[in-house]
């Protein structure tokens, strides 16, 4: 039985990566921070969308570089083996590991959805319900959850569009008038761009699905670049709507659901409630479940953990075992009540810090692989390249900055904890660790 990520099946075009970086970046946060921005920056919110979107650019083009010159079978853990140390992949598996337990509150919110509609069924048996399918369909094979997500992407770019596309005609007149337009001033349109970074990232996470791309170094980078750009697009039109239809003491801090029941039918609105905040939660919790596991996988393979639980099904090519181990992670919370969303939560900043390093270990790329990194579509003269690394690199601790302004006494601990955990795995694990290469040209 195969413990490797050579022989996963490369089965994903940029079709299947677009369907998950889409599903990745739409979630509850446009239903939920599109009312936030507009409290902070009035009509000017769909500025801040553009603008975050920008930004997110500029923090993804490291990864851009590198996921263009070479395939990392093991996604950024690959990532961070290469470019910095065997020592800091120990530590970065930790801080993934973590960062990425809440699965449940996917769910959990699609329930809350749910009996919103439907009142008298149990919420934790709808999100147990949930949970168990979309782990059926991935341990079924990538293929079939690339199917899933496409056709599920498509029913939200229709909820979504049916948004636009009604509210279009019921914006009022003058839009970028004052008052109502910029009402914190550029401040505010900065602070809301902050914040929307949260609502228009996540397109990077398909760097973890390189080693069953079809064609990694072409379509990855493509696909960051474009998936962000036109969600971005397509939520600056939903904040245009969502500011300008009703009066903006009314839509401030409200969730997009408000300015929806106005604009909508009734039975559109109920589409749009399914197709758009349910399905946004459906997408990014298949998207999770689809690329979470290939990243341990390798760290497995490496012997950061026992090489066993790396092993693919004979039939259906996944690492089930991990898949099957990440199902009670995501189902002990939904029948314990527990709060595992917090413990991710405070790890959110060491991720930042991860973020940020392999970031300076971007630097690296030209001389490590100096002949396909004249061979990338994205090679660039090594005075550009290091300065867009280091722009990206200043986006980020800006990021990391604003974040660290809000942390509370119990995650500030939390990252604390988990950071000195991290290292101490990294540096003790070390030495029974055999490094098998995960990055290759083809």
């Amino acid at each position: 039985m195969s413990v490797s990520t050579k022989d996963l099946l490369k089965t994903l075009g940029k079709k299947e990566l677009f369907s998950v970086a889409a599903g990745q970046i739409i979630g509850a946060g446009i239903m939920a921070l599109t009312g936030i921005a507009i409290g902070m920056t009035g009509r000017s919110a769909n500025i801040s969308f553009i603008l975050a979107a920008i930004a997110i650019i500029f923090v993804s083009i490291p990864i851009i570089f590198v996921a263009s010159t070479v395939r990392m079978r093991g996604g950024q853990y690959s990532q961070a083996a290469k470019f910095i140390n065997k020592k800091f992949a120990g530590i970065y598996i930790i801080i993934f590991i973590v960062t990425n337990i809440s699965l449940a509150m996917y769910a959990l919110s699609f329930a809350d959805y749910f009996i919103a509609l439907v009142p008298g069924i149990p919420s934790k048996l709808i999100a147990g319900i949930l949970v168990t399918l979309i782990f059926i369909v991935n341990y079924l094979g990538i293929g079939k959850a690339a199917k899933l997500q496409t056709a599920m992407v498509v029913i939200l770019a229709m909820a979504l569009a049916a948004f636009v596309g009604f509210g279009v005609f019921e914006i009022q007149p003058g839009y970028f008038q004052q008052p109502g337009f910029m009402t914190g001033g550029v401040g505010g349109i900065l602070t809301a761009m902050a914040l929307l970074t949260f609502a228009t990232g996540g397109a990077t996470v398909i760097v973890n699905l390189s080693a069953e791309a079809k064609n990694p170094k072409k379509d990855i980078p493509f696909v960051i670049i474009v998936s962000t750009l036109v969600i971005s697009v397509l939520y600056a039109f939903i904040a245009t709507i969502a500011a300008g239809v009703l009066p903006i003491e009314q839509v401030a801090n409200q969730p997009l659901t408000l300015v929806a029941e106005s604009i909508l039918p009734p039975w559109l609105y109920v589409f749009f409630i399914v197709g758009g905040a349910m399905f946004a939660l459906v997408t990014t919790l298949n998207a999770q479940v689809s690329w979470i596991t290939k990243p341990i996988m390798q760290a497995c393979v490496d012997k950061w953990f026992p090489q066993s639980l790396a092993a693919l099904h004979p039939k259906y090519n996944t690492p089930y075992k991990l898949l099957i181990i990440y199902y009670f992670v995501g189902m002990i919370p939904i029948l314990t009540g527990l709060n595992i969303e917090q413990i991710a939560n405070s790890a959110l900043i060491m991720n930042y810090v991860i973020m940020i390093i392999l970031g300076v270990g971007a630097f690296r790329l030209p001389k490590l692989f100096p002949e396909l990194w004249k061979k990338s579509p994205f090679c660039v003269r090594n005075s550009t390249f290091y300065f867009m690394n280091i722009i990206s690199i200043l986006v980020l601790l800006l990021q990391m900055v604003l974040m660290i302004n809000n942390l509370d006494t119990f995650a500030l601990i939390g990252n604390i904890v988990i950071l000195v955990l991290a290292v101490l795995f990294g540096i003790i694990k070390n030495k029974s660790v055999t490094m098998e290469v995960s990055i290759e040209d083809n």
